[in-house]
């Protein structure tokens, strides 16, 4: 038995089952637009005239791709990066990372966004759910933190991941990663899906336009 136990393997069995049919649908590195069924999500936390909002998967190549340079837009224009799970259910450990990561925030957000950073960063040497738990016990003793043996005892990370996903059902999300910039009070387009991702800079440039006058 391995020194903590994540999530049951039965209980990921019936999740991986809940979702197989959807799952089938999406496609990583799709370079196509969403289509919006719900776009309650697609806004700014509260205090933000511009956001990047997206739908990830921690196992999904592209996104590995895609995550230096979200990081850099975020840091360069000092907009919020909403981070949402969404993993894919031929993907063996992303879903296992997405609740280990869940752990890292409850030590705080910037912990759980570095763990994010560093399994993408090393996402292909992560070939299985054992490696994958070698990795993330070396993550928080390199940091000193001690990680208990049952990570998620009540199952209540395991079902922040379902609501994410579910949220991404509701939304439309048919491939990841799926990353739109998002504006609040904008006399332009209240959301735009960043399909080609060398625009990234110039669509956050217009939407902060967009939006200032109106703040």
């Amino acid at each position: 038995m391995p020194r903590f136990l994540l999530i049951h393997s039965a209980a990921l069995a019936l999740f991986a089952l809940s979702f197989l049919t959807f799952g089938s649908l999406a496609v990583a590195h799709a370079q196509s637009h969403t289509q919006v069924h719900d776009a309650a999500v697609l806004i700014p936390p509260a205090g933000a005239r511009v956001a990047i909002i997206e739908f990830e998967d921690m196992e999904c190549p592209d996104c590995a791709n895609a995550n230096p340079l979200l990081r850099e837009a975020s840091a360069k224009y000092n907009i919020p990066w909403v981070r949402h799970d969404f993993p894919l259910s031929f993907h063996v450990w992303s879903f296992q990372a997405a609740v280990n990561a869940r752990w890292f925030d409850t030590k705080s957000k910037k912990l759980g966004d570095e763990y994010r950073d560093a399994v993408f960063a090393s996402q292909q040497s992560i070939t299985t759910l054992d490696v994958l738990r070698q990795f993330t016990e070396k993550f928080a003793a390199d940091r000193k933190i001690a990680l208990p043996f049952a990570l998620d005892p009540q199952g209540k990370l395991t079902a922040q991941v379902k609501a994410d996903y579910a949220l991404g059902q509701r939304v439309g999300i048919e491939h990841t990663p799926t990353i739109w910039v998002a504006t609040r009070q904008s006399k332009g387009a209240p959301f735009v899906e960043v399909v080609d991702r060398t625009k990234l800079f110039q669509l956050i440039d217009q939407a902060l336009a967009d939006t200032k006058a109106s703040k």
